[in-house]
């Protein structure tokens, strides 16, 4: 190639190089593309011209575009300035006229839309269009409106004119061409369609207030606030508050995104008002508390940024209306009629939010799509107040703050779920609507009739107090009745019935009429007989108790006294190292061999004598088939013969023995209780003597057992002075090896024999009484303890210790006296003072037991089931109990040569854990000596272990450091 035409390319593109460089540097300055005109028909009454538009964003203060091609295709070049000399926003279109005649047509863009506003940060509306600048004919004139940029545009015949439009903001919801009037008759329209919706919005929002004035329940203002709500949110839609306090075309954003978070907090306001959310958990309450502190804290947002608070109340509303629709739908399928009847409204809501969702995305973008969100919203709340009126008529709400007494009377008695009892004195006919036939099987019309009638189904041994009762009111024309009988259903059962009555007086003085009501009392009838069946007799054996054994001495002493013929011999028998079979064996097979021993027992006396247990392994016999004392002694060697012969359990055999105490009435003034005193005395010196015996008592014994009187006395002195020591054993957490827990446990540190277990002294305060005082001073001292650990340290607030009920104590009505006292005095976290009660004391009398555990448990105290797997009918009871904790028994948690059932040991250890969870009980081992046993039951799934793996029992101080220690180390 020549050089010259080397050269001169070279130079050419040297010259395009710095031409490009020139148009980077000076690109503000250069003139938009030309663009298309947009013909305007004369005959359409608007044209859309928002996605027909060029849009300049932060494009400067000033913008230079080149027209679209007029009549005679040239294309000019126009320069429009900034009104207030800042970087702005601009959109250019061009409009054409082809016919022959001038167009008159308005541009309209509203200021709000919520077509496309979005849902995060929305686009809350504004001012649109600054001005308006043409490329040639009439300046665009703007007209005043109060909700959108209306200007004026004139275009001539056969002209083509380009308009450069300045923007306030980015944004251009809508941008339309309308002829004049037909852009009237839309705004017309559209406002007759406003004050429709406003009418009936409001018209809505007063019935219902006027409804709160009636029957002010929580659910009438709760409906009530949500209409009051959509009627300010659509005052604020429509524009009405611009009219009233002239507000500037962007000055409603604050109003609208409070309007939609005031939408929101009502929503949830009517839910927990409308469903009674605060009848069915305290969570409830807590969420939706919370929800409103944080919808109400936008307030504070939305001054700031509209946008933001809005955007988090559309979030929330949608949140609101799924999560309360899942609410509605599980109280309705509980059977909660107010969440069924909700259920088509609520879903019509869902469905409004999903209608206004899609149009906030633009999914919606018809002009239609926004009335409709209004309308929808009104007919929402519509329905709402129907349903909550339906509520209120079919359940008479709106009647009950206006009845009378008799009304009132009527309900409660249906409440009550008594039944009427009305006799009609002079037609002698009684009335009981049927409902007692239908409660007794019979049929229909039995008890209807007169009062001699009802003689035949009243047990025999009521039937004169009844028609007594009867003829007093009758006779002495005042009182009330009030009395328990029987009546007879159609099985030849009968059920007891308590009858409240009173008379009623005519003009002449004279009853007219009996009227009151019929209460079903035979549960409780039941429940008093076996409380006075387990007050004096054994639930174990079926023996009677200590009380009938010196009722039933003291009587044979009085007749002996009287007649001087039989002569009462007093016996106490006490097996000897029963205690040992419940450790060693279990408790269950202890029960047996009681059980077993009361039958052998019984066989031995005659029907004259008396046998009674006493205590746990102690008998007592009242022996009136023999006088001479040859015959006596000998009755005593065949019941240590009795005693002695062995109890077979599968291929094992246990021999025990029996130390037998006896002492014959005197009939001197000696009474029944220092007769049995002087058998048990006689009693503790065959044991003291190695047992296997029997003695009989005489005066000189008295001073043998005068070291257990000073004993008693010393612990009487002990528990008053506060010499007994509480101790402390840790009951570790498996899953992180940190302290849980503690068992209380108490020691004795007696001045002459020094330290004293609890198998030293609790049975003499068992046998003593002293087992009552002795265990509040147990309870009180571990429950101050407890609430001192608690509030050394936040991480301690669910700490719990332990502390053993004896049998005297749960058999008592003192002890839950003693727990709610203690409880009302420590401040203490519900739940974590436990009560440990033995698996065999509870079964002593399940029924008994079960409503003092329950009482229990309402005071806050927990419940711990103990020594669980070694009974014997513990598995068909254990879910009537209300016990949150079970601890099993060390003979499944040990693992040595000792324990025969080494294989089925973690098997039925697994099942113990597994049934506890189920029953939603956590699980305490007993007896982890090893870190082996402790990994086992780790992996078994129980939660807690107490054994000397992890500490003796400590004194307070000690457990206190262990405390201190652990959190150390945690906060490191």
């Amino acid at each position: 190639m020549p050089a010259y035409r080397v050269e001169s390319y070279v130079r050419r593109l040297c010259l395009v190089l710095i031409a490009v460089f020139l148009l980077a540097l000076s690109g503000w300055a250069l003139p938009a593309r030309a663009v298309e005109a947009i013909s305007v028909p004369a005959t359409a009454d608007a044209v859309d011209l928002t996605h027909s538009v060029e849009r300049y964003e932060n494009h400067g203060n000033a913008i230079q575009v080149s027209t679209a091609p007029g009549a005679d295709g040239i294309v000019r070049r126009i320069e429009v300035t900034s009104r207030d000399g800042q970087n702005t926003d601009w959109i250019v279109f061009a409009l054409s006229n082809p016919s022959d005649e001038q167009i008159d047509r308005l541009l309209v863009a509203p200021f709000y839309r919520l077509v496309g506003s979005g849902i995060l940060w929305p686009d809350l509306g504004s001012s649109r269009i600054a001005s308006l600048s043409p490329s040639q004919g009439i300046i665009p004139e703007r007209i005043n409106s109060p909700d959108a940029d209306v200007y004026q545009i004139t275009l001539d015949p056969g002209a083509v004119v380009t308009f450069v439009a300045e923007l306030h903001t980015s944004k251009v919801p809508q941008l339309y061409l309308w002829q004049p009037e037909a852009y009237k008759d839309s705004v017309n329209a559209y406002t007759l369609y406003k004050g429709i919706v406003l009418g009936i919005s409001g018209l809505l929002a007063l019935f219902l207030t006027i409804i709160v004035v009636i029957k002010g329940t929580i659910m009438f203002p709760a409906t009530a606030a949500l209409a009051w709500t959509v009627l300010g949110y659509l005052c604020i839609d429509f524009g009405f508050w611009n009219r009233v306090f002239g507000l500037s075309a962007g000055g409603e954003q604050l109003y609208r995104a409070g309007g939609e978070v005031l939408l929101a907090a009502s929503l949830i306001v009517f839910l927990y008002g409308y469903l009674n959310l605060n009848r069915w958990h305290i969570h409830y309450s807590h969420v939706a508390i919370t929800a409103l502190v944080l919808l109400l804290g936008l307030f504070s947002i939305a001054i700031w940024d509209p946008a933001i608070a809005a955007g988090i109340a559309r979030l929330s509303l949608a949140v609101i209306g799924l999560l309360g629709f899942g609410v509605v739908l599980v109280l309705a399928f509980q059977g909660y009629d107010r969440a069924i009847m909700l259920i088509p409204t609520w879903f019509l809501l869902l469905v409004w939010l999903v209608g206004a969702a899609l149009a906030a995305n633009a999914a919606l973008a018809n002009d239609l799509v926004q009335p409709a969100i209004d309308g929808g919203m009104v007919l929402v709340v519509l329905l709402i107040g129907f349903t909550v009126m339906q509520h209120a008529f079919a359940g008479a709400a709106l009647l009950q703050g206006s009845i009378g007494d008799v009304e009132r009377r009527a309900l409660a008695l249906t409440g009550s779920g008594d039944m009427m009892w009305d006799w009609d004195v002079d037609r002698d006919h009684i009335h009981t609507a049927g409902e007692l036939e239908i409660l007794l099987s019979l049929k229909p019309g039995t008890l209807e009739g007169p009062a001699r009638e009802w003689l035949d189904v009243i047990h025999p041994s009521d039937r004169d107090r009844f028609r007594a009762t009867l003829d007093a009111i009758i006779d002495q024309r005042r009182g009330r009745i009030a009395q328990v009988f029987r009546l007879r259903s159609e099985d030849g059962h009968f059920r007891w019935f308590l009858l409240r009555a009173r008379p009623l007086l005519g003009s002449d003085g004279e009853v007219v009429r009996c009227v009151g009501t019929l209460h079903d009392v035979t549960e409780q009838k039941t429940f008093e007989e076996r409380l006075l069946h387990d007050a004096v007799i054994d639930n174990l054996t079926g023996l009677p108790n200590r009380q009938i054994f010196l009722d039933r001495f003291n009587a044979a002493m009085a007749r002996y006294k009287v007649d001087g013929t039989v002569r009462p011999t007093a016996i106490v028998l006490d097996i000897d190292g029963f205690k040992q079979v419940n450790t060693n064996q279990s408790i269950s097979v202890g029960d047996s061999i009681l059980l077993t021993m009361a039958r052998r027992l019984a066989r031995q006396i005659k029907p004259q004598d008396a046998l009674c247990r006493l205590a746990g392994d102690q008998f007592g016999i009242v022996l009136l088939s023999e006088q001479q004392p040859d015959r006596i002694a000998a009755f005593g060697e065949a019941l240590r013969r009795t005693v002695r012969a062995p109890f077979t359990f599968g291929e094992h055999e246990i021999y025990l023995t029996g130390s037998i105490g006896l002492a014959i009435g005197d009939g001197a003034n000696t009474s029944a209780s220092e007769v049995v005193h002087d058998a048990e005395i006689a009693m503790y010196q065959a044991k003291m003597l190695g047992g296997d015996r029997m003695e009989a008592y005489r005066p000189t014994l008295k001073t043998v057992t005068g070291d257990r009187v000073v004993l008693e006395n010393d612990l009487k002195s002990a528990i008053a002075n506060e010499e007994l020591r509480i101790l402390y054993q840790p009951i570790i957490r498996l899953a992180d090896r940190t302290i849980a827990g503690f068992e209380a446990l108490v020691r004795w540190q007696h001045p002459k024999q020094g330290w004293l277990g609890p198998h030293d002294f609790i049975p003499l305060a068992e046998e003593s009484g002293l087992i009552n005082d002795l265990g509040l001073y147990v309870l009180e001292r571990a429950a101050r303890q407890l609430s001192y650990w608690q509030q050394q340290g936040q991480d301690n607030y669910r700490l719990f210790t332990s502390v053993n009920v004896s049998s005297r104590q749960l058999l008592r009505h003192d002890l839950i006296n003693d727990v709610k006292a203690v409880m009302s005095r420590s401040a203490l976290t519900p739940g974590t003072l436990k009560l440990e009660i033995t698996e065999s004391l509870v079964m002593e009398n399940p029924e008994y037991s079960a409503r003092v555990l329950e009482r229990l448990r309402s005071f806050g105290a927990g419940l711990s089931l103990d020594d669980f797997g070694t009974g014997y009918s513990s598995l068909s009871y254990l879910q009537r109990f209300p016990f949150d904790t079970i601890k099993v028994d060390q003979s499944f948690v040990r693992n040595d040569h000792k324990n025969h059932n080494g294989g089925a040991r973690p098997v039925i250890l697994r099942s113990i854990v597994t049934l506890a969870h189920d029953l939603g009980m956590d699980v305490v081992a007993e007896g982890a000596e090893t870190e082996s046993d402790a990994l086992e039951l780790l992996q078994l799934g129980c939660e807690y272990a107490q054994g000397f793996l992890y500490g003796q029992p400590m004194p307070a101080e000690d457990a206190s450091k262990m405390l201190s220690n652990q959190l150390a180390r945690m906060q490191n």
